[in-house]
């Protein structure tokens, strides 16, 4: 036994470099030797909570008699005193983590919702983060070693294992609340770099009144103003049943964005109304006249950058990589899992076919812009001016959207009372970015809707947003209030909460009121998707791509990091559009605020799409509110568990492929 402890133990202490580690195998062994000798039947247990409690134990903590007497007297061999201890924890951590949470929302909150003019001082306090000597405070008063002892962590194929028993889940859950010990400083600078990135990217607005199209015309409505990326690729999506007249609007747009790219944008037209500027030429214009101007570059890569600085840090306490954190821990799927699903998609030969339609159906090439086609949408016949006109009307302010969404949600199949029971815990905000849904994390917070609401009302992209964010609102507040066990809140991982926001999302205009009695509807709805997948798989692959690099050259600078990223964008482009498109190197790919703002969330999305189909197609002849309730009381299961427990099937993209080949005629 002595020799599999020690070896246990060797490849924690190597797999999470602590420059402080203090217990050496030798005395783990003994310590477990001592426990196995007085609890046998809980050996393998013994030896996960010990090893794993060795593993975060420092000098400061204790000697070796210390970390010994701790175990022997902390351990808890009987099942029902460790289920008491274990509701009692729970309950101390939701009371922790709420107020928290209520305390960065109060800290953040003049930065994230729109309240008037922001001031220096309202940045200064959203950078704080009130938590961030919790954990080691939890270290100091030996709470985390007495959880990490109780409560180890399990490997992904253990949860697996798991089945149906919901106790034995929480509890694994409550074992990766403590598998790292990274110090307070280094998660304030991450706080403090997140921030900042957050509000480079919330106040990137392009004052579209001011843009010159290659005539010198201004063809867009003088207040337009769109934030980047999200506003101008929904700007580009609202001028597709618009003629020539849209063509020209989006490939003016298009020009935008690649000014934004390579870094070639004029400082002066960020945020600011003070300058036309026509992005084709990349001439600045002040008064008439023609104007020198400094480009951006390259702060949009500095703060990308920034971001990898600040995960380093973190590395040098958990033994691996912030790639490795974010699929192996927070996704709980394999990288090379990951790549292989989306590259089997990118990759399917339908997609070709899909391709040759919509250039049939606009009557056109495909241009590099269309990987945001969106005329499959019922919307795409639509008249968008009209519809904001009529959403503006219904929903003027914040408090007419929080006061409909009961209603949404009757509409939505809910009952009277569960519709009540579920928005009376939702509030709306307007928001200063493009729109984002902040859930609770204690019973008696309430999530936030936030969505931006111009002065004169929600316009039709405002809407949509906010359906979309609805859904994650709801999502939040069943997996809270309605979860079993609080160590289960939640859902595996956050392509879960995108997939059932993108369901609401895509019942928008039937919220309104908008039929649909095209008879190709399903077919429409399943080619809506496939190109949507097919457009955010391809960015999600350049995520990775970019922290790869980012990974296999540490030293470099914004602008080599600008290089790589543009090349890689190309390189992603030419194996999965090219074949489609029929056009070689467009970097549009690298246009995503995600990479700036929320590193490597990107694959959330295309795993939402994906779990989006796999809902959709179980809820079909079910009734759909029940389903909901009862697919999002699973909680925070691995993913492949949560998907088997919902609708009965693993992940995968071949139904939607089937699909596909048989809406083609194949």
């Amino acid at each position: 036994m002595r020799k599999q402890i020690v070896g246990i133990c060797f490849l924690m202490t190597v797999a999470v470099f602590s420059p402080a580690y203090a217990v050496q195998p030798e005395i783990v062994e003994a310590t477990v030797r001592k426990l196995v000798q007085k609890y046998p039947s809980d050996k393998a247990g013994i030896e996960k909570g010990v090893c794993g409690m060795a593993r975060l134990w420092q000098e400061k903590d204790g000697d070796d008699t210390a970390f010994t007497s701790f175990c022997l007297k902390e351990y808890i061999a009987d099942p029902v005193e460790k289920k008491e201890v274990f509701l009692k924890i729970s309950d101390y951590l939701e009371a922790i983590d709420g107020h928290f949470n209520r305390m960065s929302e109060r800290l953040g909150w003049h930065v994230t919702v729109s309240t008037g003019p922001i001031r220096e001082i309202d940045y200064l306090f959203s950078s704080l983060s009130p938590k961030a000597h919790l954990t080691e405070d939890l270290y100091n008063t030996k709470i985390a070693f007495y959880i990490a002892l109780n409560f180890p962590k399990l490997t992904l194929q253990e949860k697996e294992a798991l089945g149906d028993d919901r106790l034995a889940w929480a509890y694994a859950r409550l074992g990766d609340r403590f598998t790292t010990r990274i110090p307070a400083h280094v998660q304030q600078q991450n706080s403090l770099v997140s921030n900042d990135a957050d509000r480079y990217i919330d106040t990137y607005n392009i004052y579209m009144g001011h843009l010159l199209d290659p005539k010198g015309i201004k063809t867009f409505p003088e207040d337009m103003v769109l934030l980047s990326h999200w506003n101008l690729r929904d700007e580009i999506k609202a001028n597709y049943n618009k003629g020539k007249e849209g063509l020209g609007k989006q490939q003016t747009v298009y020009e935008v964005m690649k000014r934004i790219i390579s870094q070639e944008i004029p400082q002066h037209v960020i945020n600011s109304d003070d300058s036309d500027w026509d992005p084709y030429a990349n001439t600045l214009y002040r008064a008439g006249k023609q104007i020198d101007f400094t480009s951006e570059s390259p702060e949009r890569y500095q703060k990308m950058l920034n971001n990898f600085r600040a995960q380093q840090l973190v590395d040098r306490y958990t033994g691996d990589t912030y790639i490795d954190r974010k699929f192996n821990d927070d996704m709980e799927m394999a990288l090379s899992d990951v790549e292989a699903l989306f590259d089997r998609f990118l990759s399917a030969p339908e997609l070709k076919e899909v391709g040759k339609l919509i250039s049939k159906r606009m009557g056109r090439k495909l241009r590099a812009f269309d990987i945001w086609y969106d005329g499959f949408k019922p919307r795409a016949d639509l008249d968008i001016e009209k519809l904001d006109k009529e959403i503006r009307s219904r929903y003027p302010d914040a408090t007419s959207l929080e006061k409909d969404l009961p209603d949404i949600l009757v509409k939505l199949g809910y009952s009277s009372d569960r519709a009540r029971y579920l928005t009376e815990k939702i509030a709306v905000d307007g928001a200063r970015g493009s729109g984002h849904a902040a859930g609770a994390v204690m019973k008696g917070q309430k999530s936030r809707l936030r969505t931006r609401i111009p002065a004169g009302g929600i316009d039709y992209k405002g809407y949509n947003i906010a359906i979309h964010e609805f859904g994650h609102n709801v999502e939040q507040t069943i997996s809270l209030y309605d979860v079993d066990y609080y160590l289960l809140n939640g859902v595996p991982n956050t392509a879960f909460t995108e997939a059932l926001a993108f369901v609401f999302q895509k019942r928008d205009l039937e919220l309104l009121g908008i039929g649909n009695d095209d008879p190709e509807k399903v077919k429409m709805d399943l080619l809506d998707k496939v190109w949507s997948l097919y457009e955010i798989a391809g960015v999600s692959m350049l995520d990775i791509s970019v922290w790869k690099w980012l990974y296999a050259h540490p030293d470099a600078t914004s602008l080599q990091l600008q290089e790589a990223v543009i090349r890689l964008s190309k390189e992603v482009w030419n194996r999965y559009y090219f074949p489609v498109f029929g056009a070689k190197d467009e970097t549009v790919l690298g246009i995503y605020s995600h990479m700036i703002g929320y590193p490597l969330y990107l694959s959330a999305y295309a795993f939402g799409q994906i779990i989006e189909f796999q809902l959709e197609d179980h809820f079909t002849g079910k009734d759909f509110a029940t389903e909901v309730d009862r697919i999002y009381t699973l909680g925070r299961l691995t993913p492949n568990s949560w998907i088997r427990e919902a609708t009965g099937n693993p992940l995968t993209v071949e139904p939607i492929l089937e699909n596909l080949r048989k809406a083609l005629g194949r």
